[in-house]
């Protein structure tokens, strides 16, 4: 144990004397060997650091990639998961959206049923006492998941029996629209007061296997 202390002490003494600018790495084998022990320690220390900043460097990177891809992941399972909570919501709209076109779909006519639609518009002008100038209808309009059928009207008749055609072709069993009033006021010996000129249109179902391709594609 005395020698062992001996020994660090006369290494160290040595060290103390060492000349720190006079080294030479090409006198590495005469240095002392405290020297040598703390040089060896040094080496190791800096091979251990820079092996370990390159590995870190590399991981690191990684890391960032992750965190980074962890962010936007995050963000779309919030996103998700908001539309998630409002799926049933959603899904009951669609229901019942559907419920209505369905409902909608049945009250319009078909093609064949365009003749039998403006014979019921015509007897309502008949019930109301209506004088019919003319009821005619106009050429169909294609559109993108429809077909419009229009229809020229004209009648003559009193405040009261107009209100009541129009109020019947609004009631009809099939969807039936009204735009491009004209209400002029008469003076005529068969007493009638007013004239209504109007447009009507109803509609027809256009299947997509009816559908040009043009239609399907849009503008």
């Amino acid at each position: 144990m005395n020698i062992t202390r001996d020994r660090l002490a006369r290494e160290w003494r040595q060290l103390k004397r060492v000349d720190w600018q006079a080294l030479e790495l090409s006198e590495a084998g005469s240095w002392p060997a405290l020297l040598k022990l703390i040089s060896a320690a040094l080496l190791l220390v800096l091979a251990f650091s820079a092996v370990c900043w390159l590995v870190v460097r590399d991981h690191s990177a990684a890391l960032a990639q992750a965190r980074e891809q962890e962010h936007r992941l995050l963000d779309a399972f919030r996103t998700k998961a908001a539309k998630a909570a409002y799926l049933p919501q959603v899904q009951k709209r669609l229901d019942k959206l559907s419920t209505q076109m369905q409902e909608v779909r049945r009250r319009l006519p078909t093609s064949v049923e365009i003749p039998s639609l403006l014979d019921s518009i015509n007897d309502a002008a008949v019930e109301n006492h209506l004088t019919i100038d003319h009821i005619r209808s106009k050429p169909a309009v294609d559109k993108t998941f429809y077909v419009e059928h229009p229809f020229s009207i004209r009648v003559r008749g009193s405040y009261h029996q107009i209100a009541g055609f129009v109020a019947e072709m609004a009631a009809l069993s099939r969807v039936v629209t009204q735009h491009d009033f004209i209400l002029e006021p008469l003076s005529e010996p068969s007493g009638a007061t007013l004239s209504l000129s109007m447009q009507a249109r109803t509609y027809s179902y256009q299947s997509s296997a009816a559908r040009s391709p043009s239609q399907e594609q849009g503008p």
